[in-house]
């Protein structure tokens, strides 16, 4: 039978074992949350450029490709 003091070394250095995976863990998504939110920054500016853009086209520019039968047709 284990001592009671094995015992609890055991447990503590599981615990410690489960905390440092978490904390990685916890790195790790942080780090993928930071890439994907300057990701969406850039998107969202790309957006913004686009709708000025069409914005400032003449209205004929807009709306010929709209009408135009694609090729396949």
């Amino acid at each position: 039978m284990a001592e009671p003091d094995s015992d609890m070394r055991e447990q503590l250095v599981d615990l410690q074992s489960q905390l440092a995976f978490q904390e990685d863990t916890i790195y790790t998504l942080n780090q993928i949350v930071t890439e994907q939110q300057q990701q969406l920054e850039r998107l969202n500016e790309m957006i913004n450029q686009l709708k000025l853009q069409i914005e400032a086209a003449p209205d004929g520019q807009n709306n010929q490709a709209l009408s135009e039968r694609p090729p396949h047709y």
